[in-house]
């Protein structure tokens, strides 16, 4: 049955634009807890968890944006943010909507030559840089940036040879401009923010891209508040829940959470770091957070291989456990009742082995949120066996990150959950799905020809990716439309399903991507993650070897082997794995093969692997 209708009057109350609706936060909430960061307090060197109320960060945010407008920030004109996630970032930001601007995110991971291209086609007139290796960056490009005036730096550096020292500013001196600016002109902010119209570009998000330059994506003050207003609306979070924030704020996924924050009021605790989360997690106790899969396939396959290599009673229980808690899972999830006996199975097992996995991730986690990439359903289960919910959304750029979200009262593993209330989405031709709402961009950023491309005059956006939608408005994805591919024998496989099946199973895999475009058979080039097969080579007399050396071992093959052998049977005969090879090395951000928010190029990865691919087919 389908969720009951949410009331959609909410469309017609939301804040007019993203600087009133945080403007509106501070005044409803002005002494609860907005936002917890790491730092290291005075006399101490060790970091400690900071917590501010949302008067303080209205305060400064006010300066920040103020000190904006007195540099000659005027409506819509871009300012660039260049940094990893933290708190810095979320200040500037909002300093930003609060001065009518226009926020253009660069991943910090981004090459020199692509920031310069992305400042340079936003027209950027200030950039936030988080450090040194940042202003390094413009440094080179400086002189392809002739409107670029000020550099607000968030850690004091030395300026890199290229620079005057004249334009580079901390974030406090830019505060101290806009406290003078404000003595004059006291109320400033609240008149920019009044006059901003919902249709006003908010934010520049330059798409990382698989092929070319990346393009900047046009998003609306109105995308952003909708997005915010139609999570509140369906009533999953409040203001007493915490979110654990890690997600890149130049991506959308993490942009969105901080406009369901303003919507709802709940705090959150920042720290991009990745190699802390799990750390953060079991400190800061969150009751949700959003993720890409792979940070869930990961957890997961550290868990098994831990068990793993203890064996012995611990392996037992844990594989009963997951036995009775999975039995348990299949029953409630079909609407069915669990028999006593397994009720009490069930709870002894928790006990035991279930309530030690959610204490992993802080003991209070309400749901996980999914998204970026396709979740592999038995990932999903595994952990909702587990106790902990994940609720896999869709969308892209373009939407400004939720299109569809499942929800905790009916989470339908295996899809992403119906539009969110105020939006469409359809079942286009190739069974492409479509998307319409006031989410939608409003183009590509000096590009009317790759608008034109993917939106409708009626304003719907091709999305390229293939998908269904159930009878209760639940939508599925079956891939990428260009990354579904036809073998020889005129068969069609979606490598994208045949690699989550792979990862799920396969607790050391780190990439397992699948290739065959009109060949006779599927292929698939396999890497292994380092920390994972580090443990595994302990058990197989390789400790102290290379990377290299152990993918590279006939044990790592044979043990690969196996899981193809296991993934294969559970595949169609065309979709089956003939060979395989594991490469040498990860992929990375760095090596241009994966994106920042971790998605697969699939064709950079073809591309560098071309001789490999066609060795597989030499003869056949």
């Amino acid at each position: 049955m389908p969720l009951p209708a949410i009331d959609t009057t909410f469309l017609d109350h939301m804040p007019p634009n993203v600087a009133v609706q945080f403007l509106d936060r501070v005044a409803a909430s002005p002494g609860r807890d907005a936002f917890l960061f790491p730092r290291i307090e005075p006399g101490s060197t060790e970091e400690q968890w900071h917590s501010v109320t949302w008067r303080e960060v209205g305060e400064r945010v006010n300066r920040l944006a103020a000190g904006l407008v007195s540099l000659g920030v005027e409506p819509e004109q871009r300012v660039g943010i260049a940094s990893q996630t933290r708190y810095e970032w979320l200040l500037a930001d909002l300093a930003v909507m609060c001065a009518g601007g226009a926020t253009t995110t660069v991943y910090p991971s981004t090459n020199d030559d692509d920031t310069a291209y992305i400042l340079g086609d936003a027209d950027c007139r200030v950039v936030f840089a988080e450090d040194e290796s940042q202003l390094a960056k413009i440094a080179q490009h400086v002189g392809e940036l002739p409107n670029l005036g000020k550099i607000v730096v968030f850690d004091e550096c030395a300026v890199p040879a290229g620079l005057d020292a004249d334009r580079v500013l901390t974030l406090d001196a830019l505060a101290e401009l806009g406290e003078q600016f404000l003595a004059e002109r006291p109320d400033v902010i609240e008149q920019i923010a009044k006059a901003i119209a919902p249709d006003q570009l908010a934010t520049l998000v330059y798409t990382s891209g698989t092929t070319g330059r990346p393009k900047g994506v046009r998003l609306l003050h109105r995308s952003w508040v909708y997005e915010g207003a139609a999570i509140e609306a369906q009533k999953i979070l409040s203001e007493d829940d915490l979110q654990f924030l890690w997600l890149p704020l130049s991506h959308v996924f993490g942009k969105v959470l901080l406009s369901t924050q303003l919507a709802i009021g709940f705090p959150t605790a920042v720290d991009g770091r990745v190699d802390r989360i799990v750390d953060n997690l079991a400190v800061v106790k969150p009751t949700f957070m959003g993720a890409a899969p792979r940070i869930f396939e990961k957890a997961h396959a550290r868990i098994v291989t831990m068990v793993e290599a203890e064996g012995g009673a611990k392996k037992v229980l844990f594989a009963r456990a997951f036995a009775v808690a999975l039995k348990r899972d299949q029953l409630l999830r079909a609407g069915k009742g669990v028999p006593l006996p397994l009720k009490l199975q069930y709870a002894v097992l928790d006990k035991l082995v279930l309530a030690k996995i959610r204490a992993r991730f802080g003991g209070r986690v309400r749901f996980f949120i999914s998204g970026s990439a396709a979740l592999n359903p038995d990932i999903a289960s595994w952990f909702n066996a587990a106790g902990i919910t994940i609720l896999e959304g869709y969308g892209m750029t373009e939407n400004s990150a939720g299109a569809t979200v499942n929800h905790p009262d009916l989470n339908k593993i295996g899809t992403v959950g119906p539009a969110l209330p105020g939006s469409e989405i359809k079942i286009g031709d190739n069974d492409e799905v479509l998307i319409r709402g006031p989410h939608v961009m409003a183009g590509y950023h000096n590009n009317p020809d790759a608008t034109a491309q993917v939106l409708t005059e009626d304003g719907w956006l091709h999305t390229g990716d293939k998908g269904t939608i159930d009878a209760d408005g639940y939508l599925s994805i079956t891939g990428r439309i260009k990354d579904i591919f036809k073998t020889s024998g005129g068969k069609y496989v979606s490598p994208a399903l045949v690699e989550a099946k792979f990862k799920a199973l396969c607790p050391y895999a780190s990439q397992f991507l699948v290739f065959g475009a009109e060949k006779n058979f599927a292929v698939a080039l396999v890497t292994l993650d380092p920390e994972a097969i580090a443990g595994w080579a302990k058990e197989n007399g390789l400790e102290g070897k290379e990377y290299a050396d152990i993918v590279t071992s006939p044990q790592a093959r044979e043990m690969v082997a196996g899981y193809v052998e296991q993934l294969n049977a559970k595949l169609n005969r065309w979709e089956t794995i003939k060979k395989f090879d594991i490469l040498e090395r990860d992929l990375t951000i760095e090596s241009g093969e994966l994106t920042p928010s971790l998605k697969v190029k699939r064709n950079v990865v073809e591309q560098n692997e071309k001789q490999r691919i066609e060795a597989f087919y030499a003869g056949s």
